[in-house]
Formats: structure tokens, sequence, C-alpha cells
């Protein structure tokens, strides 16, 4: 092979803008966390850095989602490919089981199903992105919205959530952000990184404001009923006769499968809620999406299969205990964090398996910003959190609480200690 000028002929190179986008991930500011840990050290890794609480024996799964995929594989019933929407019994179920909680019923014909939530968001904002189109996205928020309009080269604004009014969005924000190119405004409830749970009042004035505004609402609602404080989860479609709203959703969170499969993460949920035939007619949003779907991997069609079972026979005491055991942990969490100086939580985590804490740099003595206190945390105490410049909020951070209760109050303690060891000279 020729060296030197000779090696620009060939004309081949990466694409850069995967490398922008990459770098804007959860998982890539954890792993640059995480390489500060002497893994051979005294004291166990505690990970409150990520919502995988699948690794404690408190939080298994139901034993009937097992069940649902022994039975699903044993039956030779899914051996084959699926429809690149999802097969009819999967969708029905789904239809089915969201329907409980709205005031219209859907149809399997609403329902799409992707690869994990990751994927059925890459599907809308790929289907979003024309030309010069923008997004309004939270702040903090999700990361991969962002990462993934980047590689669509959907331009993106960001509106404040209030953490003084319970993480509430800034509908003044809103209004004042959007164009003539703004396409749509996204809303994550549960809430990832804040753990707050909207109300029903704020849910129906943000769709009055995207419907003023002529966007369409997303609503990620992975965290659906994992709640546990005063606020009951409200799904965004129950405003559907007043904004179209599109609703990413997983069983992966409410039944603690993040990755049961190596094959396929568990199933994501992609509806639309009609209640306007000029929107899915006119502006082809759901022929886009079939589209898009026709060009991507479809979720293993075992794990399809086994959905009508694992919707129909999970019980209530399930759900129950996994939303007790969240409660506890979440106060556990607020209640320690109130014991640490250097960090506040503005309010208690009221649903999903995260909350916000603002970091006071002026207590600490050699800690520049909330990145540099996350590497000395990991290196000196081996406990993982994340910085919350990786959720758009610098200076902040977002800890994970969905972890054994004892796990969770050696992290906090380690975490105080820490802190003492750094606090400023009186």
């Amino acid at each position: 092979m020729e060296n030197g000028t000779a090696a620009e002929k060939w004309r081949f190179r990466g694409n850069e803008v995967l490398n922008t986008a990459s770098a804007i991930t959860i998982r890539g500011v954890l792993n640059e966390v995480m390489d500060n840990i002497e893994e051979s050290g005294p004291r166990p890794i505690i990970p409150l850095g990520h919502g995988d609480p699948s690794a404690f024996p408190c939080f298994r799964t139901a034993q009937i989602a097992e069940e649902a995929i022994v039975d699903a594989v044993r039956s030779t019933q899914f051996n084959g490919y699926a429809s690149t929407v999802g097969i009819p019994p999967a969708r029905s179920a789904i239809a089915d089981y969201l329907s409980k909680d709205l005031p219209y019923k859907l149809s399997p014909d609403d329902i799409y199903l992707t690869i994990g939530c990751t994927q059925a968001i890459e599907a809308i904002l790929t289907v979003l992105a024309r030309p010069n189109a923008n997004i309004l996205l939270p702040r903090p928020g999700f990361p991969f919205y962002e990462a993934r309009a980047a590689y669509s080269h959907l331009k993106v604004r960001h509106f404040d959530l209030l953490p003084e009014k319970g993480w509430e969005v800034d509908l003044d924000a809103v209004e004042a952000l959007a164009d003539e190119n703004t396409v749509a405004m996204a809303i994550i409830n549960p809430g990832n990184p804040c753990g707050n749970v909207f109300k029903y009042q704020h849910l129906k004035k943000v769709a009055a404001t995207a419907r003023k505004l002529g966007i369409l609402v997303i609503a990620d609602e992975v965290y659906d009923h994992l709640t546990f404080g005063s606020s009951p989860f409200v799904p965004m479609g129950v405003f559907g006769n007043i904004v179209p709203v599109i609703t990413v959703g997983s069983i992966s969170k409410r039944w603690i499968v993040p990755d049961l499969v190596a094959i396929s993460k568990f199933i994501c949920i992609l509806f639309v809620f009609q209640e306007t035939y000029v929107f899915v007619t006119s502006f082809q949003i759901v022929d886009c999406i079939k589209g898009f779907l026709n060009i991507t991997s479809d979720p293993a069609t075992f794990i399809q299969g086994a959905l009508p079972q694992i919707l129909g026979k999970t019980g209530d005491d399930f759900f129950s205990k996994i939303v007790n055991i969240l409660r506890e942990v979440a106060d556990i969490c607020y209640d320690r964090i109130e014991e640490i100086p250097c960090i506040t939580c503005p309010s208690k985590p009221e649903g999903s398996m995260f909350v916000m804490v603002k970091l006071n740099l002026a207590l600490l003595e050699d800690i520049k910003d909330d990145i540099d206190f996350c590497v000395k945390l990991a290196k000196e105490e081996s406990v993982v959190i994340l910085p919350g410049a990786a959720v758009g909020l610098k200076n902040w951070l977002r800890i994970t609480f969905a972890i054994e209760p004892s796990s969770l109050e050696e992290g906090l303690g380690r975490i105080k200690a820490f802190s003492l060891r750094h606090a400023k000279k009186q």
C-alpha cells in the first residue's frame, strides 16, 4: 500500500457526523468516568450512574415474562421474519394494554414495533428531518435525542425544565423558541433525568401550546406507571384530541428488563393518536414511519410473540412490589442527599429511577466542575454518577436510586465522605 501523498488518491473517508453524534451519549460519558476506577480496589463499584436495576435481585422481572419468552421460543411459531410494523398479536396486545389509560380505544394499526426505544426515537426524528427543520428538546433531557438529531441534520433548540416548579416545562420559552421551521417538541414523563411526574393540567397546557404553534408532541413515556409520589402517571395521549401525539415507550423499564436477550432489546412501542384525519393523511407521517421501518432491522419475532402473555398475565402484585421498592430507595436517596453539604435536591423524585441534584462548587476546594467531581469521586470512592453536563445541565449531577437499598446507602455515604474531604477549609 502506498504511503504519504499517494494515499490522498483514496476517495473514502469516515463520516465525521457519526463522531459528533456518538459523543453525545450517556454511555460514552459514563465510560470515561469509569475509566478512572481501579477495578482491583478494595471496595466494590457502586453504580449510581445508569438506570439498570436488573443486576439486583430485588428488582428481578416478573416470572411470567421469563416464561413467556421461553414459551415463544419453544413454540417454533416465531422463528421467521415478522411484518415490518410488528406481528398482529403483539400489536393487538399493546393496543389493548395502552387503551386502558386513554379515553378512546387504540387500534392495532396505531402500533409500530421497534428495537428498543432508541430506534423509535431514531424513526420519528428521521421522519421529521426535512431541510431547515428544528425540534424543541427539554434541558435537562435524554441526550440520545440530540445525538440522533445531529446525525439527521435536524436542528435542536432547548427549552428549560424549571426545578423551582417541580421540573415543569417552561412554556413561555417553548413559544419564544418556535418558528415556521419547528416541527415538534419532546417531553419525557415520568422524567429522565429529573424524576418528576407531570400533572394533568400541565400536560394539557403543553398540548394547547403545541396546538397553537402547529407542532406535534413526541411523548417519551418509557417509565410509564413507575410513579410513587402524589402525582399519578397521565399519558400524553389523553390530549390526542387537542394535538397530534406520537408516543414512544417500552416494557423494558416497568418490567425491569433493559436487555433480557442479546438479540434484541425489549419492544419499544411507537403509536400515533389519530384524532385528526388530516394529520394522518395529509402530512404523511405514518407513511414515512412505515417507510423507515421498511429499511431497518425488526425486533426479534419471538420477543414479539411473547408480548400478549407478558402484557396480559403479569399481575398487579409484581408492579406494586417494584413501585414500593422504588419509593423506598427514592426516600433513602432524598434523605441522604440532604446530609451532603455540597449538593442540593430541588424536589423529591416521584417517578422513574433518577434525581437531579445541584452541585455547589463554592463549597469545594479542588473541584472544577461536575465532570471533575464525578471523575475524582470514581477514582477515590469507586462510586459512579453521571455529570449533569451529559444531560444538558452543567454543574448538576444525575443520581440513579434504582439499586438495592443497602448499596444505595453505602454509595451516598461515600459521596458524603468524598464531599467532606474536598470541602473548603473555613
